[in-house]
């Protein structure tokens, strides 16, 4: 006669039984979630690596930009200095080389001991025109040769005289569709004194851009270029132009006393004081170099 195993006997095998199945469900299951484990792994790091070729990406734009704006802030201090320069910065105890102790070069003709010697300056119109390039027609003289009225053009009660040729080939084969890195380009001859460059740039770029918004500061870095070589007559037509044809520019101020400057060199001090008292009066905000500059050429020119 066979026994009954106790109750806690039969729920003890009973407990194994589950426990057995239910590792065996575990060991079933596990591969599975490995296989997800490491799925999610794979999907982590390719985010992660997204996520550092993003940023990569956004240092090396930062990197461009900041050596942009290093380029433009080195640009900015060279104009800054040229203009101080050109506005009369206060002179050195020594004279510059080639000159002598009075500020005169050595070298430079004096119209006051020669005034009807070649090369004397004569009123702005007067002067024979330059002999003209090959294949370029000069225009015919306006007003009969008479010397021109600064202060009546200075108020629109006079005419501006074309100086520019009406026919003939172009220079501006050379130039590109963009204007600012023309006018730059000729701007970085200016700024490295290579002048006669500068000038073609920027006769380059007049011609190639006539209505882009840097005209009014490209005529007048091409006076600034005839001006630097003595070339005063050149000089004087083009701060004309900045000052009658773009006088509501930032460079218009500039461009009068310019102007009244190449007068005094021409030896037309009367129309340079013309030119000084209308620059008061036209912009009485401007700069404060370019008020003492004028006050300074009125005291050369003695004007009252």
């Amino acid at each position: 006669m066979r026994f009954a195993p106790p109750v806690p006997a039969r729920a003890f095998a009973l407990a194994a039984l589950c426990l057995t199945g239910l590792v065996a469900g575990l060991l079933a299951v596990a591969p599975g979630a490995r296989a997800q484990s490491a799925s999610e792994i794979v999907l982590r790091l390719n985010q992660l690596e997204e996520t550092v070729r993003s940023l990569s990406g956004q240092v090396e734009e930062l990197q461009f930009e900041n050596r942009q704006l290093r380029d433009q802030l080195s640009r900015l201090q060279q104009d800054v200095d040229f203009r101080f320069d050109e506005l009369g910065a206060p002179p050195s105890t020594l004279p510059p080389p080639g000159q002598d102790a009075t500020g005169q070069r050595s070298d430079a003709f004096d119209p006051t001991a020669s005034p009807s010697a070649a090369g004397a300056p004569q009123p702005l119109g007067t002067t024979t025109p330059s002999a003209p390039l090959a294949g370029v027609e000069a225009p015919p003289p306006e007003g009969g040769g008479a010397p021109l009225d600064i202060a009546a053009i200075l108020r629109g009660e006079a005419p501006l005289p074309s100086v520019e040729p009406r026919t003939g080939p172009s220079i501006a084969a050379t130039g590109t569709e963009d204007p600012r890195f023309d006018y730059e380009s000729a701007y970085a001859y200016l700024l490295q004194r290579q002048y006669e460059r500068a000038e073609m740039g920027f006769r380059q770029f007049l011609q190639s851009h006539p209505r882009d918004a840097l005209v009014p500061e490209a005529t007048f870095w091409l006076g600034e270029t005839y001006a630097q070589r003595g070339r005063h007559r050149e000089a004087a037509e083009q701060f004309l132009k900045v000052a009658t044809e773009h006088e509501e520019s930032a460079k218009a101020p500039e461009a009068m006393l310019k102007l009244g400057t190449s007068l005094i060199e021409l030896g037309a001090r009367e129309q340079a004081c013309a030119t000084f008292s209308e620059l008061t009066r036209r912009y009485d905000d401007a700069a404060l170099p370019v008020r003492e500059a004028v006050e300074r050429e009125r005291r050369r020119a003695s004007c009252a």
